[in-house]
């Protein structure tokens, strides 16, 4: 493939740009055993590295063991479908991810260094790009359709079974672009494998503050990823309030505010109704750019 021999290592990153956990304030009976916490993506990559960084705090702090298990496939939604089957007594809940928002209406050296740089490469070069992402409709993958849709570039999608199975194809130059989460790109930037053109969030990120947000090329470009904790319908108050409190209070710790900023996010505490409001606007915008890409996973 003439791209191949053409173009090398890129990474456009999706910035963490929040750490959204919205669910209530405190009880005293729950939990009283261990809490199933399902990621819809595989071990190594960014969500389920961020699950266990907070489920070894909360479980510390709630005196019962977060269990994280990964359960992947069809851009989370495998993960998804399982916790809304369980039964509802917030003991099985779920990482929530952008890629959940999406899902409902889904369902060798490169030679440029700016994001006008690539934008001017890819139109000159139409569909001779290809970049990868870690499964049909994740965040992942709706913010390169998200990129395409606005500068009007030509990019062909490789989809992966989570991000991490993508980086030995990047490092080797079989596809070349990523957006993809700061926590599993940022060593691969750090130590030159991987050049980092822009951030997808407004503002520039803490972990990688030399690389300028891609708004300032693609006027209005935004793609935060933000997480949080859902379970079914019908959870008990005490259960989603216990939850709420021990995230806020996992997020006012001072030791895991300097976790989070080493994983390149931002702490952003949420009560369950803001949550909930996050989680409309998102379905709400990503709708847009499901339609735009004609995009449908059976």
């Amino acid at each position: 493939m003439r791209a191949a021999r053409l173009l090398g290592l890129l990474a456009v990153l999706i910035g963490v740009s929040a750490l959204t956990f919205g669910i209530g304030r405190a009880a005293d009976k729950y939990p009283s055993r261990p809490v199933h916490w399902v990621v819809g993506f595989a071990a190594g990559g960014p969500n389920d590295t961020t699950a266990r960084v907070f489920g070894e705090w909360m479980g510390n702090h709630l005196g019962q063991q977060f269990v994280v298990e990964d359960r992947t496939g069809q851009g989370g939604m495998i993960a998804a479908s399982y916790v809304l089957r369980s039964a509802p007594d917030g003991y099985t809940v779920m990482f929530v991810a952008p890629n959940n928002a999406i899902g409902t209406s889904l369902y060798k050296k490169l030679p440029v260094k700016t994001v006008a740089e690539f934008i001017a490469y890819a139109k000159a070069h139409p569909g001779e790009i290809s970049f990868a992402s870690s499964g049909n409709g994740t965040s992942v993958h709706m913010s390169g359709e998200l990129f395409k849709a606005m500068t009007g570039i030509e990019m062909v999608h490789v989809p992966y079974r989570g991000s991490a199975a993508v980086y030995p194809d990047l490092l080797s130059g079989k596809v070349q672009v990523l957006f993809d989460n700061i926590p599993g790109v940022l060593g691969f930037v750090r130590e030159g494998k991987l050049r980092a053109l822009g951030i997808t969030t407004a503002e520039r990120s803490k972990a990688l503050p030399d690389v300028p947000p891609i708004a300032d090329t693609v006027p209005g470009y935004e793609a935060s990823v933000w997480y949080g904790i859902a379970g079914p319908k019908g959870m008990p108050a005490e259960a989603v309030e216990a939850l709420n409190k021990a995230v806020a209070a996992a997020l006012a710790d001072p030791k895991m505010q300097e976790r989070v900023a080493q994983l390149g996010g931002t702490p952003m505490p949420m009560s369950a109704e803001q949550f909930g409001k996050l989680l409309v606007d998102e379905t709400a915008k990503w709708a847009k750019v499901v339609k735009f890409a004609n995009i449908s996973v059976e």
